[in-house]
């Protein structure tokens, strides 16, 4: 007899492994990675910690059991609340990844359907300019003559932009000087 058991708390073991254990033909049951027992004596809990640290879980041959051995330890100074701080905190961690996952999953598709309306836009755009010349080309007469400015019977506009030409004169180096001298 080891005394009185207050709270008991298992953590099982990830889904993916228990997945692939169950794949490879081992037991469907649920397998725990680590627990935490609180007891109601701390003396009780020493002792537990002492006899039961490093001893078979069973005695008998058959079971599946019989190689495993107890590794317990007394934590001291360790409260549940610890333990269900810890519990509160690897969910909140858990929840914050998936979040920046799922924003990030978000945000690449917009990028994704942004290029595909873009690329739509440009192919109606490039219809567009076909049917204009193909109407062109019918009325004109000039079915197979191409500009200097075309490229697969596309017309590109080009813009000119009209560059201001600097001011140079007497002014324009009194103005330097005075620039100059303020930022000393």
């Amino acid at each position: 007899d080891f005394g009185e058991v207050t709270r008991v708390y298992l953590v099982e073991e990830d889904k993916t492994v228990r997945k692939k254990r169950r794949r490879a033909g081992g037991s469907g049951g649920k397998r725990y990675t680590e627990g935490w027992v609180e007891f109601e004596s701390k003396k009780v809990a020493k002792r537990v910690g002492e006899d039961l640290n490093m001893t078979r879980v069973t005695n008998h041959k058959r079971s599946v059991h019989y190689d495993d051995l107890w590794n317990i330890k007394y934590l001291k100074g360790f409260k549940w609340s610890h333990l269900t701080e810890k519990v509160a905190y690897e969910r909140r961690i858990r929840e914050q990844k998936l979040r920046v996952e799922m924003m990030e999953v978000k945000r690449e598709n917009a990028a994704y359907m942004a290029q595909v309306e873009a690329g739509k836009k440009l192919d109606f755009i490039e219809e567009r300019r076909k049917k204009r010349k193909e109407k062109e080309s019918g009325v004109g007469g000039d079915a197979g003559v191409k500009g200097k400015d075309e490229d697969d019977g596309l017309a590109k506009k080009k813009r000119k932009i009209r560059q201001k030409k600097p001011f140079e004169g007497d002014s324009a180096v009194a103005a330097k000087s005075a620039i100059l001298g303020s930022l000393v």
